[in-house]
């Protein structure tokens, strides 16, 4: 069956449904239905991989890829006849949900945290990480770097160079507001390394400015989240800064 073939029985079968039941909910339905019975949040920025059962994802994929061909008629686009549309609901609905908004629906990487044997208590700096995700507001790219200050204690645990872009990349592969991400970021690095202080900086474009309303393609966004000692120790806050500034120039 091509995905063709696929979208068009999640249509007809009320978008999703794996038994041929026509009046059997979509698997979406099934999903949220799940999230809804375990009172669990499902925001665009949320993780629910846990509701998702195997084979679930490409029925998903299925369901996004019928809806999104009835957007693109509703915008009066002729995708039957179209040789440039006839497979963009097809590629979209694969982009969404392997790619772009890839942090909602996978499980999160592994991580192997390791003992900080060498009592480590030195600040240390990773970046920048490169990070894209999606404006939820507009569906429109977010595109920038992200910094990380870590202040670890004898007790805290490290974790691989490249671990903190595959974190990353995980809370971004959302549709999200730039606040949020890093508030995200920051928690997720505190669980897993649980250091005296945690320092996340993110500058990023808003292709949301750059393609629509002012369309300003200069306007950046830069925030940051200070936790623990980078909070309380003005000397560290301004060491961590100084050195993101060195190393942006």
């Amino acid at each position: 069956m091509t995905s063709k073939d696929a979208a068009h029985r999640a249509k007809d079968s009320n978008a999703g449904d794996d038994a041929g039941h026509p009046h059997a909910p979509s698997v979406s339905a099934r999903i949220r239905a799940r999230l809804e019975a375990a009172q669990e949040r499902f925001h665009a920025n949320d993780n629910i991989s846990h509701h998702i059962e195997p084979g679930e994802m490409e029925q998903l994929q299925a369901e996004v890829q019928a809806r999104l061909e009835d957007v693109l008629r509703a915008l009066v686009i002729d995708v039957d006849n179209d040789h440039n549309t006839q497979e963009t609901a097809r590629r979209v609905a694969k982009m969404y949900l392997k790619e772009i908004f890839a942090g909602r629906y996978a499980k999160a990487p592994p991580v192997t945290e390791f003992p900080n044997v060498g009592q480590l208590n030195e600040l240390m700096i990773v970046g920048p990480l490169r990070v894209r995700s999606a404006c939820s507001h507009h569906l429109c790219p977010i595109i920038g770097k992200l910094w990380v200050g870590v202040m670890p204690n004898q007790h805290s645990n490290l974790i691989g160079l490249s671990k903190y872009a595959r974190l990353a990349e995980w809370i971004m592969c959302r549709p999200q507001i730039q606040e949020e991400a890093v508030a995200q970021v920051a928690d997720l690095l505190q669980e897993k390394m649980n250091p005296d202080g945690l320092a996340i900086v993110m500058e990023a474009e808003h292709f949301c400015m750059h393609w629509r309303g002012v369309r300003d393609t200069d306007a950046k966004m830069t925030n940051s989240v200070m936790r623990g000692s980078f909070l309380k120790d003005d000397s560290l806050r301004r060491e961590f800064l100084t050195l993101l500034n060195h190393n942006r120039g």
